[in-house]
């Protein structure tokens, strides 16, 4: 096992445990917010159970996607905007709770629950079959384009999977307010793949191509 990867991943996975749970719980004014258990449990419980499988089966992917850094200034700040966009989701998932806005009831957090696991499933699986897959917008050695899979139904599977764990977030946590915050996903994600596609048709040999036989960004049949 390279120690060096392990303790990096580490640290990254428990400072984001640290920053969501003081984002939801500070907020919030109590431990009492279950719902805010409810999304650290399905959310860190299985990226903790991902980061082992891939520190075992694919270091290289993990090392890519934690040391990842945006060279591209539009990219940048797409970053800065989702950012904003999770600190503006969460702090008001947490007044919510502590003030009772608008209280949803508990099943609507339970089903929520289960579409962001499935969509967790679909992410893993979007994880295996592009083995060049990276957080940030680039080509690289060796590239090529992927069309099996979920790759042949939608061009970024990824945002697809992303779009349905986002917008299932704020309603696992109880807030209707936090998921009118969490739409501002799509624009974001609508600007990136711009962005992306660019740069991948003017770099990955077969990707105008490969636009042509797949229609759809990131919905079947809608985007």
């Amino acid at each position: 096992m390279d120690e060096k990867l392990f303790s990096q991943a580490i640290v990254k996975f428990l400072g984001g445990l640290l920053i969501v749970g003081l984002l939801l719980f500070l907020p919030a004014g109590s431990f009492s917010y279950w719902q805010g258990w409810l999304l650290m449990g399905i959310l860190f419980v299985p990226m903790f159970v991902a980061g082992l499988v891939m520190m075992q089966k694919s270091p290289d992917l993990l090392r890519k996607r934690l040391d990842a850094k945006e060279e591209q200034s539009e990219q940048k700040t797409v970053i800065i905007l989702s950012g904003l966009m999770f600190l503006a989701a969460f702090v008001i998932a947490g007044l919510n709770f502590r003030f009772g806005w608008i209280v949803l009831p508990s099943w609507v957090a339970w089903a929520a629950a289960v579409v962001f696991l499935l969509a967790y499933a679909l992410y893993a699986e979007v994880l295996r079959e592009n083995i060049w897959l990276s957080r940030t917008v680039e080509v690289q050695e060796n590239q090529k384009v992927i069309d099996t899979g979920l790759y042949g139904v939608v061009r970024h599977p990824m945002y697809m999977t992303t779009l349905l764990l986002f917008l299932s977030m704020p309603l696992v946590l109880g807030s209707v307010l936090s998921f009118v915050i969490m739409l501002a996903y799509i624009p974001i994600i609508a600007k990136r793949i711009r962005n992306e596609e660019q740069v991948l048709e003017s770099g990955l040999e077969g990707y105008a191509e490969y636009k042509k036989r797949v229609r759809y960004k990131v919905i079947p049949f809608v985007w």
